[in-house]
């Protein structure tokens, strides 16, 4: 039911912080750093299945030998294809290892050394991304890590991230301006090559200071020892607006993750004698190292992770920070529920919609079924019910506090529970490929399983509980239709997130305002009430700004909701998603802001349901999506 929002990118980086001899002596094989990125990469799989890429780099091999190494891959299982590449190139590896100690007696098998100049991927720094496209083509062109190369070895420079930047067009002029001419005008390419230009300058500003006191090439190592890259980030990243977690990694071995001033987007880290690993999810950082969750550490806001050619970690600030709003979707619905704090709050969130539900079936708890989909929604129902136990233990105390009960009442009220069934399921055999809009439709209907015979028909109430609801689609064409077959009194859809009513541009799949059914409720009770004339008074407004460059300082489009309540909205949303025929009663339930704020206090990035956008760039992006609805153009507004 929440229409397929597609998935933020994931970050992996791993820095092997002994030599790699230490590492094929305990662990008796050459992949240990690599089978911790690949499971690593797994359990953030959930993040991007556009594609995967997987880049290393060896710190001490000797002129000659080849030190960045690359996969990518846009198959339907990137990971498993890329992993599977690397591992025939080892089992190669490993033959030929074997037949060099026949015919030299040389034990290459457990010699490092060999390993490094003989195969690749035997470095110590090691980088993962999992990909969603959220605008590019699914192409392995746009599949990170990105390589920006260079025969100095200090000025090669490798990238991947989970990013999104609101001013590209800004970027790409700064570009062309310092003289350079970026092949295309998209963020990644924007974002690394003015890295990659500051990281230039401060390879020339060493060698300046350097160059009368070494010959190379001893003056290349002391360059790559003294580069600052704190003051390449400070330099290149100051203008950048949007949510971000960077991953770079130099030619000569230092390492870096930047994150954006106002902690969009989340990156955290874990150091021991052996390894520094980031990770955009503390699970994976958890399940990989075994390590305890108190040692895994965020990465605070406008601050970089900086791993140096010696692998010393440090956190240092690279931008001054704003008020801090981490992405809250990321607690509702992104990120992997395993995750302890993130169990808790989705849970709270379920809890906190119960007076909201109660009202809804009128308190009738014996007349009432619940039940969720899809499967992320299990832990905000888990919640739910929580809350539900909650109430009839309120309803039980004040029930014998206020007086005498009859031995069968008081019977009832003591082993009363709630009525929880599962009641939808998908059926991961369906694929929806058809092409034509009806055949679609069809088989979209399809998708779900229904559990019969459960309902009291005519009688019960069905509530059914989702972590968000977006653009209604598979509300209407699937989902409550199954749902009225079996013939409910009334079906309460429930939403663990508010209502969706500003696109995102940070990183998330919510650019086109029009496909958000909250937008389109408002648009059809503007229309109702006589108001249509504040579509073109915000119009008129957004237009001005743009073309004075005043955009960035508010969001105008927040005068199309102000008429109207939460109540108001959910229930014209209600109208729009009821299918033709539809038998039973439909109520939809939204989260509150307030309440997400209460489940989740340290994740306050609510823009997608308040406008309230962390960055300048936000509210030009959305006053540009609404010119750009209002023209009826469908591109991107960023």
């Amino acid at each position: 039911m929440s229409d397929s929002i597609k998935h933020e990118c994931g970050i992996a980086l791993i820095r092997l912080r002994k030599p790699f001899q230490h590492y094929l002596d305990k662990y008796k094989t050459p992949t240990y750093g690599l089978s911790k990125l690949y499971l690593m990469m797994e359990k953030q799989v959930n993040r991007g299945q556009d594609g995967a890429g997987v880049a290393n780099i060896k710190i001490n091999v000797k002129p000659g030998h080849r030190y960045i190494s690359r996969y990518r891959s846009v198959e339907p299982q990137a990971v498993a294809d890329i992993f599977g590449k690397i591992n025939k190139k080892f089992a190669k590896a490993q033959k030929l290892a074997k037949s060099v100690k026949r015919e030299t007696g040389i034990d290459a098998v457990h010699d490092a050394d060999w390993w490094q100049e003989n195969v690749a991927f035997t470095g110590e720094v090691l980088l993962g991304h999992l990909r969603y496209g959220t605008h590019g083509q699914n192409e392995i062109e746009n599949c990170h890590p990105m390589l920006r190369q260079n025969n100095w070895r200090s000025r090669n420079l490798v990238m991947a991230g989970n990013f999104n930047m609101t001013n590209v067009d800004d970027l790409f002029d700064k570009l062309v301006s310092l003289g350079q001419h970026p092949k295309e005008k998209v963020d990644t390419v924007t974002v690394m090559e003015k890295i990659g230009h500051f990281l230039d300058e401060e390879n020339q500003r060493q060698f300046g200071k350097y160059k009368d006191q070494y010959e190379n090439p001893e003056l290349s190592d002391i360059i790559a020892q003294e580069i600052d890259l704190k003051r390449v980030l400070e330099r290149s990243c100051k203008d950048f607006d949007g949510g971000y977690a960077m991953v770079g990694m130099t030619g000569y071995g230092a390492s870096f993750v930047a994150r954006d001033p106002a902690g969009i987007r989340p990156a955290f880290y874990y150091v021991d004698e052996e390894v520094a690993v980031v990770a955009s999810e503390k699970q994976a950082i958890k399940t990989s190292f075994n390590c305890a969750y108190d040692q895994i550490k965020e990465i605070t806001p406008g601050h970089a992770l900086i791993i140096d050619i010696e692998g010393n970690v440090n956190e240092v600030p690279f931008i001054d920070r704003l008020e801090q709003k981490s992405c809250s979707f990321e607690r509702i619905y992104f990120s992997r529920g395993s995750d302890p704090d993130i169990y808790h709050e989705r849970k709270k969130l379920g809890q906190l919609l119960i007076p909201q539900i109660l009202e809804e079936v009128h308190h009738d708890l014996k007349n009432t079924v619940f039940s969720y989909i899809p499967n992320t929604a299990e832990t905000a129902f888990l919640g739910m019910i929580d809350g539900l136990e909650d109430h009839l233990a309120k309803e039980r105390k004040n029930a014998i506090m206020e007086g005498i009960l009859f031995e069968q009442e008081l019977e009832e009220l003591l082993t009363f529970r709630p009525r929880v069934e599962k009641l939808i399921s998908k059926d991961v055999k369906v694929r929806t490929f058809i092409t034509s809009d009806a055949q679609r439709d069809d088989m979209v209907a399809h998708v779900y399983d229904t559990t019969y015979e459960v309902i009291n028909k005519e009688v019960d109430s069905v509530v059914i509980i989702d972590d968000s609801i977006v653009r209604g689609t598979t509300l209407e064409k699937s989902i409550l239709k199954l749902l009225d077959k079996l013939s409910p009194k009334k079906i309460v859809i429930v939403s663990s997130a508010p209502q969706i009513r500003y696109p995102d541009c940070y990183g998330i799949d919510m650019s086109k305002m029009k496909e958000f059914v909250a937008f389109r409720a408002a648009l059809a009770l503007l229309k109702e009430r006589g108001l249509e004339n504040i579509l073109d008074e915000v119009n008129l407004r957004c237009l001005n700004a743009l073309e004075n460059g005043t955009a960035s300082e508010e969001n105008f489009v927040k005068a199309i909701y102000a008429p109207f309540t939460d109540e108001e909205i959910s229930n014209k949303i209600a109208e729009i998603v009821r299918p033709k025929g539809l038998k039973a009663e439909l109520s939809i339930v939204y989260q509150t802001v307030a309440n997400l704020n209460l489940a989740c206090p340290d994740h306050l990035g609510d823009w997608y349901f308040t406008g309230n956008f962390p960055t300048p760039g936000g509210n030009q992006v959305v006053n540009k999506s609404f010119v750009n609805f209002m023209k009826g153009i469908e591109v991107r507004a960023y």
